[in-house]
């Protein structure tokens, strides 16, 4: 399929790009919050011995050290808790230590084969989630797996969140009619949602890519309504002026784009556009 030409470039795009940023900063941040978690475990005596210090060893980055700690673990347990826990630390371990995220699937795929209800399972489902979708790149896999989350855990604000993810991968996929229709899904299943205000923004994008200004015009109308200070107004402001521009009101979209200077994100696009509107109404005259 082509690249929608309206959609194309930084003029139109549903972007992922926050929420991998958000992404990178949680495995970031994973080693930390697990070391405190290793501490309090470890002092209540709860935990396995073995298992403690793999865990330990990871955390000190002895990557290869921890792998064959948590190995043993899963040659005294074959199933429960410690063995549940042993798998779920070899996926991190590959998937954010060593960067072989076809490994760690396997491992997060056991995980799920030995317990689906267990301790380890959601964020299992999710890891896989990610994996499909930011690592091997297979859409069609990572809309199913998104799916998989909404199915069987019951969560409105994570459940918005996979579903953003499913409208943006089919929006990768160049199929925007079905991200149009997931897009309204969320809204319409997760209506509090952390992503509703982009959700809309995103809807009103689309809509003028498909060529379907009226309708992009009056849910800017609602939008502004809403969302009077939006983060997205300026975006928003020039979505609005390109449709004017398309429709041939040449001197309304001029004005439009004119406000934007010294707002909008993409100075020398809005230039490219009030240079282009400025030859066309000469033409005209």
């Amino acid at each position: 399929m082509d690249v929608n030409p309206r959609i194309s470039g930084n003029l139109i795009s549903i972007q992922s790009s926050s929420y991998e940023n958000g992404l990178i900063k949680t495995q970031m941040m994973t080693r930390v919050f697990f070391l405190v978690w290793v501490f309090f475990v470890s002092c209540s005596e709860q935990m396995d011995p073995l298992l403690q210090k793999a865990n330990e060893e990871w955390i000190q980055g002895r990557n290869h050290s921890a792998i064959e700690m948590f190995n043993e673990v899963l040659k005294n347990f074959s199933s429960g808790a410690e063995a549940e826990e042993a798998l779920f630390r070899l996926g991190e371990i590959h998937h954010f230590s060593l960067n072989n995220s076809t490994q760690a699937l396997i491992y997060f795929q056991e995980v799920m084969q030995m317990n689906r209800a267990g301790e380890y399972s959601y964020p299992a489902q999710k890891y896989i989630a990610e994996i499909a979708e930011f690592g091997l790149k297979d859409y069609d896999q990572a809309i199913i797996e998104y799916q998989n989350l909404i199915n069987n855990y019951k969560s409105e604000n994570e459940n918005g969140n996979h579903q953003y993810r499913i409208a943006s991968i089919y929006y990768k996929k160049q199929n925007y009619e079905q991200a149009l229709v997931e897009l309204n899904i969320l809204l319409e299943n997760y209506p509090r949602s952390s992503w509703a205000e982009e959700t809309k923004f995103k809807i009103i994008e689309i809509l003028y890519a498909l060529g379907r200004c009226p309708e992009a015009r009056e849910h800017y109308r609602h939008f502004n309504l809403e969302y009077s200070d939006s983060r997205f107004k300026e975006d928003m402001d020039f979505v609005v002026a390109s449709c004017l521009e398309e429709e041939g009101h040449l001197q309304d979209a001029y004005n439009r784009f004119k406000a934007l200077e010294g707002r909008y994100i993409y100075p020398a696009i809005l230039k490219m556009k009030l240079v282009g509107i400025e030859k066309r109404m000469k033409k005209q005259h």
